[in-house]
């Protein structure tokens, strides 16, 4: 376990989508069974089991069909403990395997490093980058910079030119070799996007410390969102009367109807 994460996971429910990735599957195991111990913990089994599930295989099991505990205990590829209520069975967890292409998604890309990114690039029938879908195309650029150039062999490696550059920039490089040209295929993880929030200048004292909102200042603020919502429902029940001025505004005048007589006496004149 990296250094990362033995600072994370004093306990198994500091476990969560960041560091499950850097966990292996012996140490989960030690963690739930500690933890297990505790009254309250049934009621984050599930939570825990989802998130184990992002970056390991999870198979339930019963351990006492010994066919079945024979595919798991005592087994080097699987790490086994056990749920609280033993009519839940066992666990059994494995590491995911990123071997090819199609394993990568958008949750494992970020906790794979550049190099292993053009590894896997490499494996794909040597096709370079326009041979990858562009279902996984999005994946990958969404945690990696990439960029590509295509030149002769006999320039590819030409003294300050684009791979000696993009290498002093901190790109990964890959070389895939096309006839008598090379396809520089070059790769740099993204840098974590941090979310700023606006704040106004009222919401900082003359020391420039975020002032905390008092309760009744929410409280106030509450009540004038409700006051608000009460006076447009109260605009919306109104009905226009006759006597309003904009009773009839919003009404075209009709046209001017003549009885059947008139009519009867206009069309006698014509003819």
């Amino acid at each position: 376990m990296t250094k990362q994460a033995e600072e994370a996971l004093e306990s198994i429910l500091d476990l969560n989508s960041n560091n499950v990735w850097h966990v292996d599957a012996n140490e989960i195991a030690a963690l739930w069974e500690m933890e297990k111990k505790d009254e309250s913990f049934p009621q984050y089994e599930e939570k825990l089991l989802n998130t184990i599930r992002l970056a390991f295989e999870v198979v339930h099991f019963n351990s006492e069909d010994e066919r079945e505990a024979n595919k798991f205990v005592d087994n080097e590829i699987w790490t086994v403990f056990t749920r609280t209520d033993p009519q839940k069975g066992s666990v059994a967890i494995r590491r995911r395997n990123i071997s090819r292409l199609n394993d990568l998604s958008y949750e494992n890309i970020k906790h794979i490093s550049s190099a292993t990114l053009l590894e896997l690039i490499d494996r794909n029938f040597g096709g370079g980058w326009d041979s990858i879908p562009l279902s996984q195309k999005d994946i990958i650029e969404s945690a990696f910079d990439v960029t590509t150039t295509t030149l002769p062999a006999s320039r590819i490696h030409a003294p300050g030119g684009t791979l000696e550059k993009k290498v002093a920039d901190g790109y990964d490089v890959l070389e895939v070799k096309k006839g008598t040209w090379i396809e520089a295929i070059f790769a740099k993880k993204k840098e974590p996007v941090t979310k700023l929030r606006f704040f106004s200048d009222d919401e900082y004292d003359a020391e420039g410390n975020r002032v905390q909102p008092s309760e009744d200042d929410e409280e106030e603020e509450e009540r004038d969102i409700d006051v608000d919502a009460e006076e447009d429902n109260e605009a919306d029940d109104v009905q226009p009367t006759e006597d309003d001025d904009t009773f009839y505004s919003s009404y075209s005048p009709e046209a001017e109807v003549k009885d059947e007589e008139e009519e009867a006496e206009g069309l006698s004149v014509l003819e």
